[in-house]
């Protein structure tokens, strides 16, 4: 009885670790040409869901991620390539519903900014190094020499 209870739990245990992510595509909004279902799940997974944010609006229950994967989909039908759909979405709703924004010019400071940090901290590290470098290399002149042995010999 007890091995079948530990055997169970481990079965259970290991269903858990290979459960995908549920999809929330309903049946009804699928196509039935299986070619264009499958562009239509390639783009939704790089589209954001606007209410959960951090979901593709492949995985979102929302009624504005279904409202999306719909027109995707008849974007797709329609003949668009998958180019022209990601931008009419991108141009109807903004940059923000991509997952992985583009790289451009309007956002290239974003892009950039953590590298640039980098760099100046780099600099700025290598160069307080070598200033500490030097100050500790420096020797004595003769008189700070003699005024510390007076120092010392004092006793």
């Amino acid at each position: 009885m007890r091995a079948r209870f530990s055997l169970t739990s481990i079965v259970l245990l290991l269903a858990l670790l290979f459960v995908g992510t549920a999809l929330a595509v309903k049946p009804d909004e699928m196509l039935a040409d299986t070619a264009l279902e499958a562009r239509a799940r390639a783009l939704s997974e790089g589209l954001r869901c606007m209410v959960c944010q951090n979901q593709s609006i492949d995985e979102s229950d929302a009624d504005l991620a279904r409202d999306l994967r719909i027109l995707v989909r008849q974007r797709l039908v329609a003949g668009d390539t998958d180019q022209q759909v990601m931008d009419y979405v991108v141009s109807r709703y903004g940059e923000f519903v991509l997952l992985k924004p583009r790289f451009d010019l309007r956002n290239a400071l974003l892009w950039g900014t953590p590298v640039l940090l980098l760099l100046v901290g780099g600099v700025f590290i290598a160069l307080s190094a070598r200033s500490r470098r030097t100050l500790a290399t420096k020797s004595l002149s003769a008189d700070e020499q003699a005024t510390l042995d007076a120092i010392l010999h004092r006793d």
